[in-house]
């Protein structure tokens, strides 16, 4: 087994490297009114309507027109690059700065270039070289400056994470193996995950936040769900189990646990996919498909390594093994007493912290984190300033106006339109200026850009973008005559977030919806299943609140290097709806199992419930702290994007852990009491029976000594 998951590593790793893997964003909504625009544009002009980037030209020293022989050609080079459709007059009418020291240059592709690799900007710098060896400095922005983005990994989040596991595992279990093994079942899982990613990534395009986020889940479950088996064997083991027994039987009780609790993170992963945007749905497939490795490693790997081990797993050992606390009177045993004299107390006041968190949720705004956050070494930051600086902030986000003109409008009609157009435009609040409207080749189309204000992130240009596509172009265009549309990529983005935040709460139904058919099938027990749905809500909304807080707000945004306030970036909440609910089910699963077996073997429910949480408790703990640790290290990405979910999904998990687990769950099941295991005999009849995830103990070690025998 061992030997196979290592050629398995090495195909994946090597097919990853050999094939040309493709992670690039587009952030578009097929059927909206800018993509519906931009395919108008791309029919009619093609040059027009490809990828858009900018060439920003910069000399401190002396004016551009001084460098006229060299940027221009600078841009006759660039214009002969493969996939280049057309290049812009940088020295051109409104594309200089009023102190001549800035200009910038429209560079239209017939492809994203971030899908063409770092070849293809080291061409490009290539062909600007001369100009920089003149003494101007040319930055990259739009799709452009997304494709300059450095490519290398840094490791460091990933050895944080490792680390900090590795100490957690240590201190909790003691036993150096113990604590080894759950690593390196994780990272055997995870690097042949991202193995798997990269080779569809070559025919598959997956967002450029697809491999970190895969990282982070396929690290974090793996150990989790690695963790979990290997505690049950070893405390099989000091119960007195000979090693194959016990081996048989952790899988038999245990490893149901983890396949469903994997089940139900990949369902809430591939539910991203409902919202039917591909983009968000292919995140969700990269985390799929290093969750379900990481399943499989758990349950084939681990068994391995346990075996090689057999009775010697805590022969080195920090200090002595831990066994399950297993009498009345430990410290757990003790707590989950309190908890049962006050159960009002206990769930009222972890309901009402986790609501109080969650406020700042209610002020959420979507948006986009644009350039303007990225680090100052990106080019594609640089370029972002550098036009803000010499044009204003709305020249990062222009918005394409597009007026399909009908076949039979007359050349009197046009100018007329055109006329009235332009006269419109100049008068709405937020527009800084208007371009001349030019025709397109076949005289089908007006074209015209409008320079906001504002930036391209800012509510401000949302409106206005809002305010021209529904009010002011229907109004004008007469539909006998033309069509108008708001298209480009400010407002593809401004499309894309409307979009995603209308489709949230569908995400939201549909995933509790499926996850909580299957914790009934598994625990025969509407009130169980449903607790756990209504309670994951608790912790997604306490983890909005948080980044709503941080992000959004600013409190303590600069000491995770985010210096200003930014929107909370449209697809991010779902992400974490998604991830949040799956792993939050994991430890309910956990959890439950472990009380239902002690219910089937005919304690109380208090006692079961007693039993089960002081079993797991440690476990849990150990799983949350490693879990959030992983997520926690991902603070230091560069990406604003990958640091909110980073807080969101860390802050989730120890709440989950902690205040749900230790708290609400033990409180309500003591007050729900034997309705915790009532199910009504028409809904018994018709469920299918997947109730070996909780077997009782006696029945498990019945069964697999059967087996053997």
């Amino acid at each position: 087994m061992l030997a196979g998951w290592l050629v398995i590593l090495v195909g994946a790793t090597v097919g990853h490297q050999a094939l040309n893997s493709v992670y690039s964003d587009t952030l578009t909504i097929p059927g909206s009114s800018a993509q519906t625009g931009l395919n108008i544009l791309r029919a009619h002009d093609p040059k027009a309507g490809g990828q858009s980037g900018q060439l920003v030209f910069v000399d401190t020293r002396t004016k551009l027109s001084v460098q006229r022989s060299v940027i221009e050609q600078a841009r006759a080079n660039v214009s002969h690059l493969a996939h280049v459709l057309a290049v812009s007059d940088p020295l051109g009418p409104g594309t200089v700065s009023r102190d001549g020291h800035t200009a910038y240059a429209t560079v239209n592709f017939n492809t994203n270039p971030q899908s063409l690799g770092t070849a293809y900007v080291d061409a490009v710098d290539h062909a600007v070289d001369m100009t920089t060896q003149a003494g101007v400095k040319v930055t990259y922005g739009g799709a452009l400056g997304q494709a300059a983005v450095p490519k290398a990994r840094d490791l460091s989040s990933e050895l944080i994470g490792i680390t900090v596991a590795l100490l957690v595992l240590l201190i909790g279990f003691g036993s150096v193996y113990a604590a080894l093994l759950p690593l390196v079942t994780a990272i055997i899982g995870v690097i042949t995950g991202i193995g798997v990613i990269g080779i569809l990534a070559a025919s598959v395009t997956f967002g450029t936040a697809a491999p970190t986020l895969a990282m982070m889940m396929g690290l974090g479950v793996g150990i989790d769900y690695a963790l979990f088996l290997a505690t049950r064997h070893r405390q099989l083991l000091i119960d007195g189990d000979d090693p194959d027994l016990a081996i048989r039987r952790t899988l038999a009780a245990s490893g149901p646990s983890v396949l469903l609790a994997a089940t139900t993170v990949v369902i809430a992963m591939l539910g991203l996919y409902i919202s039917g945007i591909t983009f968000i749905g292919k995140l969700g497939l990269a985390a799929a498909i290093t969750v379900t490795v990481a399943a499989l490693a758990a349950l084939t790997l681990v068994p391995a390594l346990l075996g090689f081990a057999r009775t010697r797993i805590d022969r080195l050992h920090v200090r002595a093994p831990v066994a399950e606390p297993a009498n009345d009177h430990s410290p757990l045993h003790t707590y989950t007493r309190i908890v049962a004299s006050h159960p009002w107390r206990f769930a009222l006041s972890g309901i009402a912290a986790l609501l109080i968190i969650s406020i700042p949720m209610l002020s959420m705004q979507f948006g986009h984190v644009g350039p303007g956050s990225e680090p100052t070494s990106y080019s594609e930051r640089q370029a972002y300033d550098a036009i803000s600086h010499g044009f204003g902030a709305g020249a990062n986000g222009p918005l394409t106006i597009v007026a399909q003109l009908t076949a039979h409008a007359s050349s009197q009609q046009r100018t007329s339109l055109e006329s009235a157009l332009r006269l419109q435009l100049q008068t709405v609040s937020d527009v800084r200026s208007v371009t001349p409207f030019k025709p397109s080749p076949d005289g089908a189309l007006l074209i015209d850009k409008v320079i906001p204000d504002s930036g391209p992130t800012t509510t401000a240009t949302r409106n206005l973008a809002k305010n021209l596509q529904d009010s002011l172009l229907p109004e004008v265009l007469n539909d006998d005559h033309a069509t108008g549309y708001v298209t480009g990529t400010t407002a593809a983005t401004i499309d894309f977030e409307n979009t995603v935040s209308s489709r949230l709460p569908l995400i939201i139904g549909v995933v509790i919806l499926a996850a909580f058919l299957l914790l009934l099938m598994a625990f025969r027990s509407p009130v169980v299943a449903l607790k756990a749905a209504m309670l994951n809500l608790l912790s997604i909304g306490a983890a909005y609140g948080v980044i709503v807080a941080v992000f959004q707000w600013g409190w303590g945004s600069s000491l995770l290097g985010v210096p200003e306030t930014v929107p909370i970036e449209s697809y991010v909440p779902m992400l974490i709806f998604a991830i949040v609910f799956g792993l939050s089910m994991d430890y309910e699963v956990f959890l439950i199992s472990r009380i239902r077996e002690h219910w089937l073997a005919g304690q109380t429910n208090q006692q079961s419930v007693a039993s089960g949480l002081s079993q797991t408790a440690r476990v849990i703990t150990c799983a949350a702290l490693i879990l959030a640790s992983v997520f926690f290290a991902f603070l230091l990405s560069t990406s604003v994007t990958v640091k909110m979910l980073a807080l969101g999904l860390g802050v989730s998990v120890i709440i989950d852990a902690t205040v749900i687990r230790l708290m609400i769950v033990p409180a309500l099941m003591f007050l729900f009491d034997k309705a915790n295991w009532w199910t009504p005999r028409w809904l018994d009849r018709i469920l299918p029976s997947i109730e070996s995830v909780a077997e009782a103990p006696d029945q498990s070690a019945a069964a697999t000594t059967t087996a053997a025998s």
